[in-house]
């Protein structure tokens, strides 16, 4: 039995430690540029800031370098990636095993799903864990470099508050993915949770007589302590920590309770759709088509859990419900944010927060709204490809008469019109939102922006899907995307804090979503085409590296 369950933990650190290396590295080769960068920026532009602006973005009020880096930085994309790495992980603990087919062999042994379980969630704990170690370690290394004093805080409080809040949201994951047995219902309900709490703790203190509402989100207590300054808040970090415990628990009730899908291994849904008599006479009727709609059919299915769940999330609170918040602040608080340096909010997407178009453009169109677009498209590009070899069902999908090339089209049309959904749902949310709150928000300057940001959601796809067509590894496929995402998403606020940087803003993708504030001005059309261009571009590399390509069949 403990050898069993040592090679159930040993493989799932080996399939999954890769995808944690490539995060934490560009993690930290992130924040080394970063804290350069900081270096260099007047920081008395931050002490003038206002006390709420201050407190959502993690900025001390004696803002230095040091505490400005580590803040700004681990607090919300650090934070971001490490969870979404261990919701990833965590949703895919069982659900995964599912759906490859390889569930019924994991269990044929004699041993208690409950340890299979726990075997499987254990390594998301320990990779956690060796991956706040190492940016923990990074942070001293970075400032050391630069000769960044960092003396006086509290790296290590905020670290362990980092390690329990990756931890709750990966089993968050591991709970919902446990009774619903889908790895899409399990990431889709996490995220949006996390960006839920995030949009919470940051905008409600803001709000008259709204200041104690963040603190039933898991965010809250995160951050709400500003560890950094003041040390490990114990009773926040127990919050994370029994809060995990009763999810974990929640799993393995979950687990135990329901009946397995374990489809025999290989038996994927294209040899199930042969085998019915009455399909193969209607493929011999129709040909091709056929196959190509079944193509159109499964790859939506696969996803409609986490289309259905971020869309709802978008809809509802980042598009309706920032207009009634907008519209209920105090005249203080207007002004308060009409304070906000321009450099700072530039980071956040840009505009000025006491205007309807600018708070919309910092809570939903700066961060938010292209992050859940890309969430459903990397999904998508990831799975294309890489996801058939790790499911080993390429080479049945690729049994029938249809071009490699095909293929990759096929799966990227459904890429591209759940991006456009996820456009339009935030269209009508915001469009709802503004006519609820009474800002009059321009109708086409929303469109244009939904647009822009189906777009810029369509490049970060394609890259995922031109990644799954080099390397044929899924894992590979996401993180590097994500990583390049919050890269990209970072330098391009960088360039207005720094004028070394300003010329090469247009090496951002992001530069062409926002640069032109399109919420106020409309359309560049200009810009719509250097995205368009590039997603189609990364699509039409993907043809010729899957064509040259070895399959992986191997799992």
């Amino acid at each position: 039995m403990m050898l069993f369950l040592s090679s159930v933990f040993t493989k799932t650190v080996r399939d999954n430690w890769r995808g944690w290396l490539i995060a934490v590295i560009c993690l930290c080769a992130i924040f080394l540029l970063a804290m350069a960068i900081y270096r260099d920026i007047d920081l008395g532009v931050y002490q003038s800031m206002p006390e709420a602006f201050r407190k959502m973005v993690g900025i001390p009020e004696e803002a230095d370098v040091g505490s400005l880096a580590v803040n700004a930085f681990v607090g919300s994309y650090g934070a971001m990636v490490l969870a979404a790495m261990a919701l990833a992980m965590g949703s895919a603990a069982i659900a995964s095993e599912e759906r490859e087919g390889t569930i019924a062999l994991l269990l044929a042994s004699p041993k208690s799903r409950t340890r299979v379980l726990l075997s499987k969630i254990a390594p998301m704990a320990l990779l956690a864990a060796a991956s706040v170690l190492a940016i923990w370690g990074a942070i001293y290394l970075s400032a050391a470099s630069l000769s960044v004093s960092i003396a006086g805080l509290d790296v290590g409080a905020l670290m362990l508050h980092l390690f329990a809040n990756s931890v709750f949201y990966g089993l968050l994951a591991t709970a919902v993915s446990a009774w619903a047995g889908s790895r899409g219902a399990g990431v889709g309900a996490a995220i949006g949770v996390m960006i839920a709490s995030f949009v919470a703790v940051g905008v409600l203190p803001m709000v008259e007589a709204a200041e104690d509402l963040g603190k039933p989100f898991p965010w809250y207590y995160f951050s709400g302590g500003e560890p950094l300054l003041n040390g490990v808040a114990w009773g926040h970090v127990a919050v994370l920590l029994g809060a995990s415990a009763v999810l974990a628990g929640a799993a393995v009730v979950g687990l135990n309770r329901r009946d397995l899908k374990a489809q025999s291994v290989g038996e994927g849904w294209l040899k199930r759709l042969r085998s019915s008599p009455a399909v193969r006479r209607t493929i011999g009727r129709l040909g091709a088509s056929a196959r190509v709609s079944s193509i159109r059919a499964k790859t939506a299915s696969d996803y409609q859990t986490l289309l259905v769940i971020t869309a709802l999330y978008t809809f509802l609170i980042q598009g309706i419900m920032i207009g009634p918040i907008f519209a209920g602040m105090s005249e203080e608080a207007l002004q308060s944010m009409a304070a906000y340096p321009e450099a700072m909010v530039a980071l956040f997407g840009g505009g000025d927060a006491s205007t309807p178009q600018g708070y919309y453009q910092i809570e939903t169109f700066g961060m938010m709204a292209p992050i859940v677009v890309m969430i459903v498209t990397i999904a998508i590009g990831a799975g294309a490809l890489a996801g058939e070899e790790s499911r080993r069902t390429m080479g049945l999908l690729l049994a029938s008469p249809l071009k490699r090339s095909r293929v990759i089209l096929e799966k990227t049309g459904t890429m591209v019109v759940f991006a456009a959904f996820m456009g339009f749902v935030t269209f009508a949310g915001v469009a709802l939102g503004s006519a609820v709150g009474g800002l009059g928000l321009n109708t086409g300057h929303i469109a244009a922006t939904c647009v822009l940001e189906t777009l810029v959601g369509l490049v970060f796809g394609a890259l995922s899907l031109a990644l799954g067509a080099a390397t044929g590894r899924k894992a590979v496929a996401i993180f590097v995307t994500i990583a390049a995402g919050v890269a990209l998403h970072l330098f391009n606020g960088l360039t207005v804090l720094n004028d070394r940087l300003t010329g090469w803003a247009w090496l951002s993708p992001f530069h062409y979503y926002l640069g032109h504030d399109p919420l106020n001005n409309g359309m560049d059309w200009s810009h719509a085409a250097v995205l368009a261009g590039l997603s189609a571009l990364l699509i039409i590399i993907s043809i010729p590296l899957f064509q040259r390509r070895d399959l992986r069949q191997a799992g």
